[in-house]
């Protein structure tokens, strides 16, 4: 017989079969020993980012209400400092018609001071007046001693004096 490139015989069968279980043996084998760690490996890493992306998600939502929160406190604190100006303003207001209020009493008090400084002065020329009118009438009753004119003129120059000086000037 002629040999023949591709034989098939038993013993050929029977290799052919026995190294499909050697290699569904080391296919269970390593299985067994490596794939499952593998894929028990897979599935944790697996587990691990999918609960981090859901810590992710949870972080993204919970920034996003503090962000909200915050941006409510940023309107707050606008509305609040609106208030805190309007408060310094009105203070400022009351404070500058407190000042004007009390501007206006000083004024009024030295307006009260001049005047009754001005009637002191004028009070003070009342009395340069009289004493003037007493130098002058003793002036003149000197002239009249001097002329030796008789007690009866005499009396009667006082007595006119007395009366164009008037008698408030001497009473006050």
């Amino acid at each position: 017989m002629e040999p023949r490139l591709f034989d098939l015989d038993l013993q050929l069968l029977a290799d052919a079969s026995l190294m499909i279980i050697a290699v569904f043996s080391l296919f269970l084998i390593a299985s067994k020993l490596l794939f499952n760690p593998v894929r028990d490996v897979m599935q944790k890493r697996q587990d691990k980012i999918r609960g981090e992306l859901d810590t992710a998600a949870k972080s993204m939502e919970d920034a996003s209400a503090l962000k909200a929160d915050y941006e409510n406190k940023l309107k707050d604190i606008n509305k609040e400092a609106e208030e805190i100006l309007s408060e310094a303003r009105k203070k400022a207001l009351v404070n500058g018609n407190r000042i004007v209020s009390e501007a206006k009493e000083e004024a009024a008090g030295i307006i009260q001071r001049a005047q009754a400084e001005a009637e002191l002065e004028r009070k003070k020329a009342m009395e340069d007046v009289k004493r003037e009118m007493i130098v002058i009438a003793s002036l003149m009753a000197g002239k009249v001693v001097s002329a030796s004119i008789d007690t009866a003129i005499q009396d009667t120059l006082i007595d006119e004096t007395l009366k164009e000086i008037g008698e408030s000037t001497w009473l006050s």
